[in-house]
């Protein structure tokens, strides 16, 4: 069974992070993707900033040129690995989180849950997992934003070639998990961070012009997400005494 979650989670990782991916029957988690760089990152020096954004193929793939780097000179680290859901990015909350010692955190997770990539589940698990992650945060005095699950596009031809990997994410799903993460994120005073409303066409699919898949952002998916994820922080800090 293990071998099987493994080979549908290397089938839906992002191509250039392939070769990034450690053995998930030996290392699950992928604790080992980030292992030499955060024992090589210094602590954040007085007054720094500093943010860790935790995710999966969409914010990995923040860190490439073609997307337009992941905001040039912020102290913001990326922290995505391709693939992952929530209950692995919880494994590795407090390596790839608490110990780099930031301010905030910025989370973006459950598309692939929802797909199913490391096997069925709920949305209720979903939302444990969210709150563990929140609540590991709260300990550690790091503020938390929560962004919103991304729509995804189940246009049936896109480029000539079929779609096949957003039919996993029903839209209702999503829906319903966004708006339990909006509503926990008020009433836990943490910081909504609102991708999908900003990014959804007239039917409820991602928009055409901001992606190349119906799933992942492109350059100009990644032009609107920005701002938006820099508001958010700001929103964050000022809330910290």
């Amino acid at each position: 069974m293990k071998l099987i979650v493994c080979a549908l989670l290397l089938l839906t990782v992002a191509p250039m992070a392939q070769a990034q991916t450690s053995d998930c029957k030996n290392d699950w988690p992928n604790l080992a993707r980030y292992d030499k760089d955060n024992k090589d990152a210094a602590p954040p020096a007085k007054n720094e900033q500093r943010v860790v954004f935790m995710g999966d193929s969409i914010t990995d793939s923040w860190d490439s040129p073609n997307n337009g780097g992941f905001f040039p000179g912020r102290p913001y680290v990326n922290r995505g690995i391709s693939g992952q859901t929530t209950p692995q990015m919880l494994i590795r909350f407090r390596r790839d989180v608490i110990e780099l010692k930031p301010k905030v955190v910025v989370i973006l997770a459950g598309t692939n849950d929802i797909a199913g990539n490391t096997g069925p589940t709920t949305l209720e698990a979903i939302e444990d997992n969210l709150k563990s992650m929140a609540e590991l945060a709260a300990a550690n005095r790091i503020r938390v934003v929560f962004a919103s699950v991304m729509p995804v596009s189940d246009y049936e031809i896109r480029d000539g070639k079929p779609l096949i990997q957003t039919v996993r994410r029903p839209p209702e799903k999503i829906l319903a998990l966004n708006k339990w993460i909006q509503e926990f994120a008020r009433a836990n005073h943490h910081t909504y961070l609102d991708y999908f409303s900003a990014m959804v066409d007239a039917n409820g699919f991602l928009k055409d012009e901001l992606s190349n898949d119906g799933l992942h952002p492109n350059l100009e998916g990644y032009k609107v997400m920005t701002p938006l994820a820099e508001a958010a922080i700001q929103t964050s800090l000022k809330r910290i005494k």
